[in-house]
């Protein structure tokens, strides 16, 4: 009765829904997904679903503001269903659009979503207001946050580098980041240029659109062992000010102990399974001090650049005629941030626009040992160059708090004229005309022919073509394959119906395949490969998109087609604790042996599905 409860709204709300599309009418409303807890400071979904179209609407977000609404991504979610009576096809469409957004709140307690308009067509929608219970999470010593930066001052589009280091000392899972700066437009975000190869790129939310490369590793903090996840970013003020950086939070779900089942069989087959509470931990706000760049004194050639820079250029050869390619290798560096160095102008050079041809297209420049590489081929215009003139390189120097501009020292070349060729040249000094008159060689082949004898009959017959051994594969071959890829299309001919249910047949047996191979992968690698088989599995069996799936979603489902609580709780389970492992797998381990507990949980949920 209680779930009966829980779900009412939903129900009345589709059949509100259904009944407007009985009448050919658009129906929008609102939804929040409350599967799962929704806690102060982090991310949760809220859904603006059309019945009756399947394209989205123009949304106005301006009343959700204040919750930073950020898009999650549209979904056509439209349903087409055949059916067959007294001889009779019956195609049915039911039409529905899902637009899905992110918000965040920092108010606990229950909270009123105002609704929002929706135009579609030129006509305005309001769904529907929303009431959510926002719960706070706890606080743990169990899990611990760091933020720190490479400067706690700088000038505008100075690069400073943000560092955090997250630690826990128990197992985690289902972790959420808020991360205000990254969400802010005060900053250019990138990534460091030196990056761990034992990182591994990944997204902390769908708020967060910026991936970062996290590490992980064991430490002692605070007098524990632990393990810490970091990873950095760099951020470029976009303005000067006094830039106050929000405290980052990180809530996750903290194993706290064990918790066993009623079934005392279920324990001795699976074992105990870990209790987890949820917690949140949060950083120091920072203020960050970012100062103008000087007006005085600027160059004309400054584009933005600030730091420490070195420049130096290198060409070959040195020795060339007039018009030869000449290599020119321009390496900048001095910086362990090189993404905002940009190619040098070198057409603005007078010097070296006078005396060079510079070709207008420009090869990528590469990043090598520390310095961005740029490489152009020019051409010496005349024989009066004697060198390739010093290119700059303006950058602001904080250091210093003035404008520096740095300069290649000049390559000395040696450029001859290029010779005029003559006809006399390209004939030769011995050419002497040939008679016109065409004499017979004595020795060897006759170089004239005379009579009727030389001519050879070129007339084409098509029927003669057709037979001949050198033309008859060119239409008997694309003729074969048209005639066997028409007897194919003819026996093979599916529907998506016939797909589905052929897919749903085999989802068991390639599941199976699947989890026996994660065996014999190593122990770092079984988790995210147990994942994807297990989610693979419901995914392909009851027609579910497997990449959308979470530990939650496999429970209702199965528990719905089973009516086995226990058998869903086991598979669910198993999925949250592999997920966890993405950030404690130095503590999960997934053994052989309980791979093979999952391919039998397999079998069972087929077997009771009965379908």
């Amino acid at each position: 009765m209680k779930t009966f409860a829980k779900y009412m709204p939903v129900f009345f709300v589709f059949a509100f829904v259904t009944a407007g599309q009985a009448v050919g009418q658009v129906q929008v409303f609102a939804q929040v997904d409350t599967s799962r807890d929704i806690y102060v400071g982090e991310s949760f979904a809220y859904n603006i679903i059309i019945d009756g179209e399947n394209k989205p609407g123009q949304v106005d977000l301006s009343p959700l503001a204040k919750y930073n609404p950020q898009s999650a991504g549209n979904q056509d979610v439209s349903q087409t269903s055949i059916s067959i009576m007294n001889g009779q096809t019956t195609k049915n469409i039911v039409k529905r659009f899902v637009m899905s957004y992110m918000l965040t709140t920092d108010q606990a307690g229950q909270i009123q979503l105002p609704p929002v308009t929706v135009s579609i067509d030129g006509q305005d929608y309001r769904t529907n207001p929303i009431q959510a219970n926002i719960s706070k999470p706890g606080t743990t010593d169990q899990l611990d946050i760091e933020v720190s930066f490479s400067e706690q001052q700088c000038y505008v589009g100075q690069p400073v580098v943000m560092t955090v280091n997250i630690y826990y000392f128990a197992d985690i899972g289902d972790p959420r980041f808020n991360i205000p700066a990254f969400n802010s437009d005060i900053f250019y975000l990138e990534d460091p240029d030196a990056i761990s190869p034992q990182a591994r790129q990944f997204r902390l939310s769908a708020t967060i659109e910026e991936p970062v490369f996290i590490t992980q590793n064991r430490v002692v903090h605070n007098g524990k062992d632990a393990v810490v996840l970091s990873f950095s970013k760099v951020l470029i003020p976009k303005k000067s000010g006094q830039i106050q950086i929000e405290p980052m939070t990180v809530s996750a779900n903290v194993a706290v102990g064990q918790v066993r089942s009623r079934d005392r069989v279920f324990d001795d087959f699976f074992g105990s399974q870990k209790q987890y509470k949820r917690f949140m931990v949060s950083s120091q706000a920072v203020t960050l001090t970012v100062l103008p760049l000087p007006e005085q004194n600027k160059p004309a050639v400054f584009y933005g650049l600030v730091g420490r820079y070195t420049i130096s250029a290198s060409a070959s050869p040195t020795k060339v005629n007039v018009g030869d390619p000449i290599t020119l290798i321009i390496k900048i560096g001095g910086s362990k941030y090189l993404k905002p160095v940009q190619w040098p102008e070198l057409e603005q050079m007078q010097q070296l626009a006078d005396n060079f041809k510079i070709p207008s297209q420009k090869s990528t420049p590469a990043v090598e040992d520390g310095f961005k590489v740029f490489t152009q081929t020019i051409r010496a215009n005349n024989d009066k160059v004697t060198e390739i003139p010093p290119i700059p390189l303006c950058y602001f120097d904080p250091d210093k708090g003035g404008y520096v501009i740095a300069d290649t020292k000049p390559i000395k070349l040696e450029v001859v004229p290029t010779k005029v060729l003559t006809t006399a040249d390209l004939e030769g000094t011995d050419f002497t005309p040939v008679n016109k008159e065409v004499e017979a060689i004595k020795k060897g082949l006759s170089a004239n022919y005379e009579g009727e004898d030389v001519l050879i009959n070129m007339t084409f017959s098509p029927l003669a073509a057709a037979v001949s051994p050198v033309y008859m594969p060119l239409w008997a071959l694309p003729l074969t394959a048209l005639i066997l890829s028409s007897l194919v299309k003819v026996f093979t001919h599916t529907t998506p119906e016939k797909t589905a249910l052929k897919r749903r047949r085999r989802a068991s047996g390639r599941a199976i395949n699947l989890l026996n191979k994660v065996i014999s992968l190593e122990s770092q690698q079984r988790p995210e490969s147990l994942v994807w088989a297990m989610k693979q599995y419901i995914g392909e069996r009851f027609d579910k998109v497997a990449g959308s799936l979470t530990a939650g979603d496999c429970r209702e489902i199965i528990v719905t087609v089973t009516g086995d609580a226990c058998i869903a709780d086991s598979y669910s389970q198993t999925i949250a604790q592999c997920e966890a492992a993405r950030y404690a797998s130095l503590g999960a381990e997934i053994k052989p042996a309980q791979i093979k507990e999952i391919i039998q949980l397999v079998r069972t949920i087929e077997k009771k599905s009965g379908k």
